[in-house]
């Protein structure tokens, strides 16, 4: 016997599919809520090993560093021409000037109706520089090194100015490059990075280890808030995959 139509449960529609998530903002990496805790950890101890002693270990390197740079200014005379006006170039585009990238980004980014990436580039590139690089640079409390060629404030470490540039490199690869153009961005940004950090310590405005606390600090400041930013980004990458970002 069959049962009659009337005893047979009605079948649950299909929930819908949700759209397929865009290419951009990018996905975080698999362990970038860790990875990046460990580096801003790791940046931390070291500042407060500065804190308890001004002649930490690494104090030798950073001393051939700066004499090794010394000898090179003086070859070539530390003038406005090659890589000392290229140096001075960058001490004003990592100034209170490097603000202008980042605003102008998430300017860009509002006016298509991607605010969420443009809270998170906020975030990462603004706002960590006030509550991340200024109290670790009191904490650390790191004279600068000897005669510095450019006005500088107190506290050498970490390099405020290699911290922007990590930041504004790792954000644009997240919110405007597909993957393919971001394999590029990628070479050209840690490009832009090592120069940065070359510049500071030929300018003598930080030791070298200064530098590469600044590359610690903004990668791990990075790494932590697109985890935390997760939801909102997936959310705008499916909106931009339906053509509903303003929704």
């Amino acid at each position: 016997m069959f049962p009659s139509p009337s005893l047979v449960p009605p079948s649950r529609p299909p929930r819908p599919s949700p759209p397929p998530r865009h290419h951009l903002p990018a996905a975080p990496p698999r362990h970038a809520l860790a990875l990046g805790v460990g580096l801003l950890l790791l940046a931390f101890l070291v500042a407060l090993l500065l804190r308890v002693d001004q002649q930490p270990f690494f104090q030798e390197l950073d001393d051939r560093w700066a004499a090794s740079v010394n000898d090179s200014a003086a070859e070539g005379s530390g003038g406005s021409d090659g890589f000392g006006g290229f140096a001075l170039f960058l001490d004003r585009l990592g100034g209170p000037f490097g603000l202008v990238l980042p605003l102008a980004l998430i300017g860009c980014l509002c006016v298509y109706g991607r605010w969420r990436s443009g809270l998170f580039v906020l975030t990462a590139a603004v706002v960590t520089n006030v509550f991340l690089v200024l109290p670790l640079k009191a904490l650390a409390d790191r004279p600068r090194p000897p005669h510095p060629w450019v006005l500088v404030n107190d506290g050498s470490y970490p390099s405020g100015q290699v911290f922007s540039a990590v930041t504004l490199v790792i954000v644009v690869a997240v919110v405007v490059f597909p993957p393919r153009a971001r394999r590029w961005w990628w070479v050209i940004g840690a490009s832009y990075v090592l120069a940065m950090m070359g510049s500071r310590t030929w300018l003598h405005a930080q030791w070298l280890s200064d530098t590469f606390a600044g590359v610690l600090l903004g990668a791990g400041a990075c790494l932590v808030l697109w985890r935390v930013f997760e939801p909102l980004l997936d959310v705008e990458a499916e909106r931009m995959a339906s053509d509903s970002l303003w929704m």
